[in-house]
């Protein structure tokens, strides 16, 4: 097996399965739309990585991180909702993305990625970064499901809901920065979502909902990638299909 195959599909597979987790967490958080607002506020970062060549992942998590505890600190000062401050910076960040990246391809790379650029930083980053979202993520799952329930019983229960909210945003800024490379900030969100939402259609229990969510993602992202190497298809839009696939299949068996 070719060595950028070998890396893209590490890749691929380490990063579906770190979005499926996170995705069944936003979905549970009626958030599943805001992984795809968010990322595109990584759209300046990379802009600056693909005109300069440097790492698209470094440049788009510098921006999501920043963007993220910026979100953060105005929901404390404001109290307007996380929904709405994302979207502000989502426009103000598309705005300046496109800009800035003045060639038209580049701007192609941007918005589907391009998983076949792959190298070995890469998937090392995206193994060392997926690694801390699954440990974190363990760390903080049910006070996020609690504060989910009822923000009271959170904090009853000793869930300190805002320090565990801005790790939640700090985690999904880096399955963002890690997923855009493979599917782009315009499919990022779909990353997040689809695998979740079929997960849920099949799962009994908030544990196994978070599993099996994990799993699709897994699947979902290698397997589109092999698809679309095969035929000559451009990955991103083939791995989002392949986890539409999934979630259709799902449907017969929800309960």
């Amino acid at each position: 097996m070719p060595l950028d195959l070998l890396f893209s599909l590490i890749t691929a597979g380490i990063v579906g399965a770190a979005a499926g987790y996170l995705g069944s967490i936003m979905v549970l958080r009626r958030l599943a739309l805001a992984g795809d607002v968010l990322s595109h506020v990584a759209l300046p970062g990379i802009g600056i990585a693909l005109i300069y060549d440097l790492s698209p992942f470094l440049l788009a998590f510098i921006f999501l991180f920043a963007a993220s505890w910026i979100i953060w600190v105005l929901e404390k000062k404001t109290k307007l909702s996380t929904e709405s401050l994302i979207g502000i910076l989502f426009v103000a960040s598309l705005a300046v993305g496109v800009m800035i990246i003045p060639e038209l391809e580049k701007l192609g790379e941007a918005f589907f990625g391009d998983i076949s650029q792959i190298n070995i930083f890469d998937a090392g980053l995206a193994i060392i970064l997926s690694i801390l979202v699954f440990t974190i993520g363990a760390k903080i799952y049910k006070g996020l499901v609690l504060g989910t329930i009822s923000e009271d019983l959170a904090v009853a229960n000793g869930v300190k809901l805002r320090r565990i909210n801005l790790l939640f945003l700090f985690l999904v800024a880096a399955v963002v920065a890690l997923g855009i490379k493979v599917v782009g900030t315009l499919l990022m969100g779909a990353l997040i979502i689809v695998s979740a939402t079929a997960a849920k259609n099949l799962s009994r229990s908030i544990t196994g909902y978070a599993s099996l969510s994990t799993f699709f993602g897994l699947i979902t992202a290698p397997s589109g990638l092999l698809i679309a190497r095969a035929y000559e298809l451009p990955p991103g839009p083939m791995i989002i299909l392949v986890g539409i696939g999934i979630f259709l299949l799902s449907l017969f068996g929800r309960r």
